[in-house]
C-alpha cells in the first residue's frame, strides 16, 4: 500500500472516531433528583414533558453508595422501558450511559429500585440526567 493510501486511510479513521465521540457526548441536561431514605426500596423522579426529547439517560449518585436493581423509564406516549442495572454505584459515581431504544422521546418519569441500606452518616442523593 502506498504512503498516500496509508495516510488517507489513517485520516479517514481519525475523522470517523472524532465524529462518533462528538455524537456520543451530546448535551446532558439535569432532569431531577431524589434523596434516598432507606425506608423504602424504590423512588421516582418526575420529569416534565416541557424539557423535550432524549435519547439516553445517566444516573449519578452523591454522598453514599447505592446498590441499584433496576430502572423503569416512563415515556410521554405511555410506553415504558425496564433497564436492569444490578450494580453498586459509589458516592460520586454514575451509571453507564443508558441508551433509550427507538427515536428520541419525552421522558415522563424514571422509577428506580435499589437495595435497602443503613445510611447513618448521610443519605444518598440520586440525580438524573438526559442526553439530547
Amino acid at each position: 500500500m502506498s504512503a498516500l493510501k496509508t495516510w488517507s486511510l489513517a485520516a479517514l479513521l481519525l475523522a470517523s472516531f472524532s465524529t462518533a465521540a462528538y455524537a456520543q457526548r451530546g448535551r446532558w441536561e439535569f432532569l431531577g433528583q431524589a434523596h434516598v431514605d432507606g425506608q423504602v426500596d424504590h423512588d421516582n423522579i418526575m420529569v416534565t414533558g416541557s424539557r423535550g426529547t432524549f435519547r439516553a439517560i445517566q444516573i449519578r449518585v452523591d454522598y453514599a453508595p447505592i446498590e441499584f436493581d433496576r430502572v423503569v423509564v416512563h415515556f410521554g406516549n405511555g410506553s415504558s422501558e425496564r433497564i436492569s442495572i444490578r450494580f453498586v454505584i459509589p458516592a460520586g459515581g454514575q451509571t453507564r450511559v443508558i441508551d433509550l431504544p427507538g427515536e428520541r422521546r419525552v421522558i415522563e418519569s424514571v422509577e428506580f429500585w435499589y437495595r435497602k441500606a443503613d445510611w447513618r452518616s448521610r443519605r444518598p442523593r440520586v440525580r438524573l440526567f438526559g442526553l439530547r
